[in-house]
């Protein structure tokens, strides 16, 4: 059975226009392409477009997912990553809107607030699959060691420092200051410092996670909050960094 890239693309409740993108990066090329131009896809190309789209809920840019996509060679085997991912998420959302909600009635009862419903929930842990995923298990395990030795005081430090330079590259953004700038390539020296606090970037590393602040919409929202186009302007910033300093 075969479909047709707009039934495709109707049952996966996305658009033509996104099918063909992935199939001219290399993600999901048509199983054939009939005489009258029109592109068709079989049964392996539905199950290699739904662990395309849950790994894009998961987060992973384009890039990420095509090396993901190379190295899970066992469908069924993805499959069951993806569910195991999947519930992780389900859990962690589930215990936060009943932090939130336990938060909202000890709110409106005049109840004291306690610190540890609060914040239910919403743990660094969450990322655990995530980073795995990109980046292998001595990645997170490195990540997860070194941030459960900083003290409060430390974790807070750490975060201010991601706030601010996340803010001095929207006053630069919102100034109009182009990502070769002295002005923007101080800041982004300054990113690349805290970076180094956790892993030793390389250029392609940089570059990676440049792209990967525009294509994963948590990280656009965070450096857009600050003006709109603000996570181009990282990410633009970042590949000028990496050409000038680093090497893979």
């Amino acid at each position: 059975m075969e479909w047709s890239i707009q039934e495709l693309a109707r049952a996966a409740g996305t658009t033509s226009r996104t099918l063909r993108h992935y199939g001219q990066l290399g993600l999901l090329p048509p199983t054939r392409i009939g005489r009258n131009g029109y592109r068709y896809y079989d049964r392996e190309s539905l199950l290699r477009l739904q662990r395309i789209l849950l790994l894009r809920e998961l987060g992973l840019g384009l890039p990420a997912i095509a090396e993901v996509l190379d190295g899970q060679r066992d469908t069924a085997v993805a499959l069951r990553t993806h569910v195991r991912l999947l519930e992780q998420e389900r859990q962690r959302l589930a215990r936060q809107i009943e932090s939130v909600t336990t938060t909202l009635r000890r709110m409106e009862g005049g109840e004291q607030l306690m610190a540890e419903e609060m914040f239910d929930g919403f743990d660094h842990t969450r990322y655990a699959g995530e980073v795995t995923q990109r980046w292998g298990r001595d990645a997170w395990e490195k990540g997860d060691r070194w941030w459960r030795s900083l003290s409060d005081a430390e974790k807070k430090a750490f975060q201010q420092q991601q706030l601010d330079i996340a803010a001095d590259y929207g006053r630069a953004c919102l100034a109009g200051r182009s990502p070769e700038s002295d002005e923007v390539q101080a800041i982004t020296r300054r990113h690349v410092a805290w970076l180094s606090s956790t892993t030793t970037p390389t250029k392609g590393y940089l570059v990676g996670l440049g792209e990967m602040y525009v294509a994963d919409p948590r990280f656009t929202a965070n450096y857009d909050r600050h003006g709109a186009g603000t996570a181009v302007l990282v990410r633009d910033a970042m590949k000028v960094y990496a050409e000038r300093h680093l090497r893979d």
